[in-house]
Parts: C-alpha cells; sequence; structure tokens
C-alpha cells in the first residue's frame, strides 16, 4: 500500500540552528503515527515543515503521490492537510461554535460539521455558544482539533495535545481520540506523555536533536526502549 504521506530527508533550520537534520519516513492512510521526543529535538519544526508553516532547506515533502514541498500552507489544507498547533491559537471572543464554522468557510467537501464534532468531543457541546477565552485548557484543544477536523482533513497534525492541561482533562481528550482513530482518521501526534502516545499509536518515531533514531510498532517497542532513545542514553552508552 502506498503512503500518504512521504518526507524525504527533510532538513530544516531555524536561521543557523539546523532543527531537522535529514528526516524520512512515510505514514500510511489510516495510521497513527506517535512523534516523540524531548524539548527541542525538531517535532514542532518538522509538524510545521510537513503543513506548509515552515520552509525546508532541503528535501521534499510528498502527499498522496504529489511533491507538495513548494506548495504554501493553505494550498495544503485544500489537498487535506490539518495542522492544530501547539497553544491551539483560537479566535478568543467567537464562541466555540463560530470558531468551528470559521473553519468550514473554505473546507473540503466530507463528513465533518459542527454537530459530529459535538458528538465526538462532548464536552463542548454545552459550551458551544461560550466564548473560546472563557473555556478551560482541555476545552480548547478540543475545540482546536474539532476545527481542524471541519476542514475534513485526510491528515491530521497534531502539536502537543496533553501540553498544560490537568490530568482528567487529558483523559477525555484522548476518549475522543481515540474514536478519532477508531474512525481511520490518519493522525501524525506530538506527544511527550510516552505512556499515552504508545497506547494510542500504531507505530512510534522519536528524534533526538533534530534527526530521528528510533521507529517501530507501538506493539513491538519497549517503554523502555523508547525512554533511552529519547534521551539518547543508547548513543552515550555505544549501544
Amino acid at each position: 500500500m502506498s503512503a500518504l504521506l512521504s518526507v524525504e530527508r527533510i532538513d530544516a533550520r531555524h536561521g543557523l540552528l539546523q532543527a531537522v537534520r535529514e528526516v524520512s519516513l512515510e505514514v500510511a492512510e489510516g495510521e497513527t503515527l506517535a512523534l516523540v521526543g524531548a524539548n527541542g529535538a525538531g517535532k514542532t519544526t518538522l509538524l510545521r515543515t510537513i503543513a506548509g508553516a515552515h520552509r525546508p532547506a532541503g528535501g521534499r515533502v510528498v502527499f498522496d503521490g504529489r511533491d507538495v514541498t513548494r506548495m504554501p500552507a493553505h494550498a495544503r489544507a485544500r489537498l487535506g492537510i490539518a495542522l492544530v498547533p501547539e497553544g491551539r491559537r483560537l479566535f478568543p471572543q467567537l464562541t466555540v461554535e463560530e470558531n468551528l464554522r470559521v473553519a468550514s468557510a473554505s473546507r473540503r467537501t466530507g463528513e465533518w460539521n459542527v454537530e459530529r464534532v459535538l458528538d465526538v468531543f462532548p464536552l463542548l457541546q454545552p459550551r458551544r455558544r461560550h466564548r473560546a477565552a472563557t473555556l478551560s485548557g482541555g476545552e480548547q484543544q478540543a475545540a482546536a482539533i474539532g476545527r481542524a477536523l471541519m476542514a475534513n482533513p485526510r491528515l491530521l497534525l497534531l502539536d502537543e495535545v496533553s501540553l498544560g492541561l490537568a490530568p482528567v482533562a487529558v483523559e477525555g481528550l484522548y476518549r475522543s481520540l481515540e474514536g478519532l482513530i477508531e474512525s481511520g482518521t490518519t493522525i501524525v501526534l506530538v506527544e511527550q506523555d510516552l505512556a499515552r502516545a504508545m497506547r494510542v499509536a500504531s507505530r512510534v518515531v522519536c528524534m533526538l536533536e533534530g534527526r530521528l533514531v528510533l521507529e517501530g510498532r507501538a506493539d513491538d517497542l519497549t517503554r523502555e526502549r523508547v525512554t533511552e532513545a529519547y534521551f539518547g542514553l543508547h548513543a552515550r552508552s555505544g549501544a
């Protein structure tokens, strides 16, 4: 089966700092890929490069067989790539429903609409007419993911889903994400909580200092092995 997404030897920089170093990976349609690594590993830059929000210094991004490397973010969104960035970036003075409908203005055709988003994220149902600025962190994250889904994406890129959230909010959010995964949505998930990432993902990729240092099926990897790659312990020990 051909990959929905292919990242081929991508380099990405922030000025003189090389944040991503010759990264290559593939994501199959319907797969959930967990992208893990410590702060500064290059995960967010890689997601932004895939989405078109960051220009690569080298390499290619291929989506559904089409080279999109030079394509701007809005054009990639029309093809079906949606990024939920760290920090959520909702319109604070708009209601939940209004935030969702903003995304639907230029959306691709498909099954996602306001009611389906509220079914998947039931915590938003009683808050649908409340301004985004009044939501809790978990509710804001759910609204941000819901807004991305309103564009009917083929590929959903989620950056730091649980960052800064209370444990009870994380539990509710991941219950909803598991529903998305079961529905066949293709997801690349950046997550620092290794246990959760490995529980929901079909495959795990670990980054360290801009490079991929470990890749495998979640069922085949132990948490200890991922932790060693996460902190670079295998490299220091010469393993």
